[in-house]
């Protein structure tokens, strides 16, 4: 299926790109991020397992467990800390 992610601040910055099309096997977001840490190092270091990393599909905050459907949007970016 066809998917959208977006990339922001630090993730964005690793990745080299804010946005991007993809073609996805996965299932849910767990899935999709084990393809995107699979495809190449900036991708490894940037959506590591022992990194925390948010998510949102659709624009609504989701775990690893969200199922992904055709053109749906999936976002990564670091947690954030107001003050």
């Amino acid at each position: 299926m066809k998917i959208s992610v977006r990339y922001f601040a630090s993730v964005r910055e690793a990745i080299g790109e804010g946005a991007e099309q993809v073609n996805t096997a996965a299932a849910n977001l767990a899935a999709l991020r084990d393809e995107l840490i699979a495809r190449s190092p900036a991708y490894a270091e940037a959506l590591a397992r022992g990194k925390s990393v948010r998510m949102a599909l659709n624009q609504v905050m989701a775990d690893e467990s969200a199922t992904l459907t055709e053109g749906c949007e999936v976002a990564f970016f670091p947690p954030v800390t107001g003050g």
